[in-house]
């Protein structure tokens, strides 16, 4: 019975999204324990890679984020690289509406948020809401149920997948730390061997998975954060090999449950952790934690929804069918999940462990009060057009 219970937990579209929230949950309630100090401390304890004095060492925090994250973005990437060729957005037209909604998703919380923090050390987080969470906003969509019309799901992967595309671009763009060209130029060896690879339609994945490890380590030597390497590695996988077989579906599908329920989970457990002693409301009200909150809650809102309504409005796009406007609502509310990628850009903006306190507790507000009115405005949508749908036919 128990085994059945955690089979079907696991095959439902919500259980990735769930699973982060655990994991939040559980880094908040430890680090507000007699724990934190082993939680702490082992997040901060060094791991080393060396031979011959030569190699990497980082604390476990960094491992997690760098390198755990690191395969998160190469599943990123293969979804990227799929629905390039084969999926949503192989098609210009269909990709119009949700990609000026992701713009606009992108440019107004990162607006709000350097309204609040303009000419402080704090802009350097501008980024951080303009990310949005796909596992956990899809998550909340899925517990809504599938009366909601098929197309919002469509609607808000392809809104997401392309926010996760602008992400990469700002990292590679602004996150980069002092530059060192001779790693970098290091790099391009395992790349050109993967483009190679690429090119004859190679079968085995394992020489692709070595040689992006290998760049990997090159880029983060370089100063360029190192998730890139995930993202470049996944589109040097092959659609089809020179037999017909897709090595990149092969890898997507085996390597999507890791991601979903370890990577991801751990990532969350290790990033979430929020000191809530001495905090008061304030706190809350201070520029930083203020602007990543309302960035995610109103600028998403006003991002998505706005750039939505000026386009059907002015007959450039179509809406998605079945849905009505409150749906729409809805999906802005739930891009304002930022979660996993505004927790990640956040440690990207901050070493100082009392900024990114500030920072958990801006993504996390945010996210939470999202998901909140994202779920609420569905389920009203779903009841209306199901009562609508009774009245019609009486």
């Amino acid at each position: 019975m128990l085994l059945r219970a955690i089979d079907k937990f696991f095959k439902h579209e919500a259980s990735g999204g769930i699973l982060l929230m655990l994991s939040a949950a559980a880094a908040m309630m430890v680090a507000n324990s007699s724990l934190y100090g082993a939680y702490d401390g082992a997040l901060s304890s060094y791991l080393r890679v060396t031979l011959n004095g030569e190699g990497l060492e980082k604390p476990l925090i960094l491992w997690i984020n760098d390198g755990l994250m690191a395969v998160f973005f190469f599943l990123i990437g293969l979804e990227l690289k799929r629905e390039m060729l084969e999926g949503k957005l192989k098609n210009p037209a269909d990709v119009m509406l949700p990609g000026l909604a992701a713009v606009g998703g992108m440019i107004v919380p990162a607006v709000i948020f350097a309204a609040f923090n303009w000419g402080q050390p704090t802009i350097a987080g501008w980024a951080i809401p303009a990310a949005t969470d796909i596992a956990f906003a899809l998550g909340i969509l899925a517990l809504v149920g599938s009366k909601a019309p098929t197309s919002l799901k469509v609607f808000l992967l392809t809104l997401a997948i392309l926010d996760d595309l602008g992400a990469i671009v700002i990292i590679a763009l602004f996150y980069t730390a002092d530059l060192k060209l001779d790693y970098l130029y290091l790099s391009l060896i395992p790349l050109a061997g993967l483009l190679w690879l690429n090119m004859k339609g190679a079968h085995r994945v394992a020489p692709m998975i070595l040689l992006g490890v290998v760049m990997w380590f090159f880029v983060l030597k370089s100063g360029v954060h190192a998730t890139l390497a995930g993202v470049i590695t996944a589109f040097c996988i092959p659609l089809k090999d020179k037999w017909g077989k897709s090595p990149l579906h092969a890898l997507e599908h085996g390597l999507t449950p890791y991601v979903l329920y370890l990577i991801v989970p751990i990532f969350a457990f290790a990033n979430a952790g929020v000191v809530l002693t001495g905090l008061t409301f304030s706190d809350l009200l201070a520029p930083l934690p203020m602007g990543i909150a309302l960035g995610l809650i109103a600028g998403k809102q006003l991002g998505v929804f706005g750039v939505t309504f000026l386009l059907v409005k002015s007959g450039m796009a179509r809406m998605p069918a079945g849905a009505n406007w409150l749906h729409i609502y809805g999906i802005s509310c739930l891009a304002g999940i930022g979660f996993t990628m505004s927790l990640f850009i956040g440690g990207l903006s901050f070493s100082d462990a009392t900024l990114m306190n500030e920072v958990r507790l801006g993504v996390l507000s945010g996210s939470i009060i999202s998901a909140i009115l994202g779920y609420t405005a569905l389920q009203v949508a779903v009841k209306r057009q199901a009562t609508e749908a009774t009245a019609t036919v009486h």
